[in-house]
């Protein structure tokens, strides 16, 4: 499983952007994907995950209200829209997908098969 993202760059604070992330092959299908993030100095975090087949999305304290995490089934692509953002969003964030099994905590990296590369979100103010 191959997971290619795109989008990310930079913005001033309170601006938008959109990550998008697409799994192949053709008809692989994940339980579900998620992002994570990594700033500079600090620890991989949790950002937002999406159940494949329920479509229920879950996020961290710190984007809640902000990002919105979907998913195109047929396009095999998982999308973050991320809202007012905020000098402290800066990051390399990363998607992620799990299949095989049932994933039972999104914010555990270790419950994921296979990881995008990160793209660079940089947020001025």
């Amino acid at each position: 499983v191959q997971l290619q993202a795109s989008g990310g760059g930079s913005v001033q604070a309170g601006g938008s952007l959109r990550l998008s992330c697409t799994a192949s092959p053709r008809g692989f299908n994940p339980n579900a994907m998620a992002y994570f993030r990594q700033a500079p100095g600090r620890e991989r975090e949790f950002v937002g995950g999406i159940a494949w087949s329920s479509g229920n999305t879950y996020y961290s304290d710190s984007v809640k209200g902000r990002f919105t995490v979907s998913r195109d089934n047929p396009k095999n692509t998982v999308y973050l829209q991320m809202d007012n953002l905020k000098p402290e969003d800066t990051a390399v964030y990363t998607c992620a997908a799990v299949w095989g099994r049932i994933i039972t905590t999104y914010s555990d990296p270790r419950q994921y098969n296979d990881w995008g590369q990160g793209t660079l979100v940089t947020v001025s103010s």
